[in-house]
């Protein structure tokens, strides 16, 4: 987590930590002679400050590749170690031997970029499950599934790295989908609920101001304009559901203004009848998507929205790619692609997306900086009236 020194009486040290943590989230035994696994031990709240466990903190950059790798690197080591051998304990006089498995997940998509040897998320490699390109994600919304592991990206560095086909560096590029560094943690091809969440919300911030702005009907509004639009949005979300601007996106906010409630009062300043039905339509089906990714245990929790949402998302993206076509031709949000494109079959394969999400990450930077006396990124401007 960034824990950027603002005003606490720390010592003189470099100003961004990296904490890295792990949580056990479950245990397993199998019987000798036996065919199933026995699950003894599962994390009942696994996005909780309290079942995430730092394992190091380092005051480094996280953005410093070469020194997030130097310091990350023993552990990498540590672990491959641990993955291929098994350790033996004597317990009450049997000996036992255990396995370790480990997930790389709950990084958000910077990190998992960082890690895997992706280029930045600005690329026109949208996404880091598939090879898809932001134009092709546009265009085709729902219909992708999971192509890149952290093997192929090994290779496709390899690639990169020798060009034996002696390509020009665009061709390079193409052939390798943007992995440009050395892959350096193995991370499970996933998705990050909480910045899914907060990805999706301002996307839906954006989508608000161009309705309230009727950006359909006008070709390029200047940004003085947009101002105004904003702060007309601000301005009512205020007065009618007590939301302060913020900054930047944060989760609190982003589930606040994903709400029924929220899509009452934004409709309250969109003109046309028209509009403001499409917009309900649109925070229905994202409300009816949403436990999907968010849920710890989905079948458990919302069987019927997890059956509908496959239905759901191509409705969804039929929605953007003609009513709001203004905002979609030809570009697509990251989280936005994978909200609409790989949910499902990340459900599928692991059972769950929101129980890998990464709260239980972010609360521990929030204790570590609450520790340390550093108020990061809290910034007071906001909080004056406008």
């Amino acid at each position: 987590g960034d824990v950027s020194e603002k005003h606490g009486g720390g010592p003189a040290v470099p100003e961004k930590a990296v904490r890295f943590s792990f949580t056990v989230m479950s245990v397993t035994v199998q019987a000798e002679g036996e065919e199933e696994a026995v699950t003894i031990f599962q994390e009942q709240k696994p996005n909780s400050e309290l079942s995430c466990r730092p394992l190091c903190l380092m005051f480094v950059d996280e953005s410093d590749h070469e020194m997030l790798t130097a310091i990350l690197g023993p552990v990498v080591a540590e672990r491959r170690a641990m993955k291929e051998s098994r350790l033996i304990l004597s317990i009450g006089g049997l000996l036992r031997s255990f396995r370790f498995y480990f997930r790389g997940t709950g990084y958000d998509e910077k990190m998992v970029r960082e890690m895997e040897g992706l280029e930045a998320s600005g690329s026109t490699y949208v996404c880091t499950l598939c090879d898809s390109t932001r134009a092709e994600a546009s265009q085709n919304m729902v219909l992708h599934s999971i192509t890149r592991s952290h093997e192929e990206n090994l290779e496709r560095y390899e690639i990169w790295r020798t060009n034996p086909f002696s390509e020009s560096a665009d061709e390079l590029r193409d052939r390798v989908k943007g992995v440009s560094a050395k892959p350096f943690m193995e991370t499970q091809p996933t998705l990050d609920a909480l910045h899914c969440d907060i990805g999706n919300a301002t996307e839906f911030y954006k989508i608000f101001q161009d309705e309230i702005g009727e950006m359909y009907l006008k070709t390029n509004p200047n940004r003085e304009e947009r101002r105004r639009w904003r702060s007309a949005l601000d301005k009512q979300l205020r007065k009618k559901m007590k939301l302060k601007p913020v900054m930047r996106m944060n989760g609190n906010y982003a589930r606040r203004l994903m709400t029924r409630e929220a899509i009452e009062v934004v409709c309250e300043l969109v003109p046309s009848e028209e509009r403001r039905k499409a917009l309900r339509e649109l925070m229905e089906l994202y409300l009816q998507m949403k436990p999907v990714w968010r849920s710890t245990c989905p079948a458990k929790d919302c069987p019927d929205q997890l059956c509908r949402y496959s239905f759901n998302s191509q409705r969804f993206a039929e929605l953007l790619s003609t009513t709001f076509k203004y905002r979609y031709d030809g570009k697509i949000t990251n989280y936005l692609h994978k909200t609409l494109a790989h949910v499902p079959e990340i459900v599928e394969r692991d059972g769950s997306i929101g129980a890998w999400a990464s709260e239980g990450n972010e609360s521990g930077n929030k204790l570590f900086r609450r520790f340390r006396k550093m108020n990061a990124r809290q910034s007071k401007i906001f909080e004056l009236e406008d």
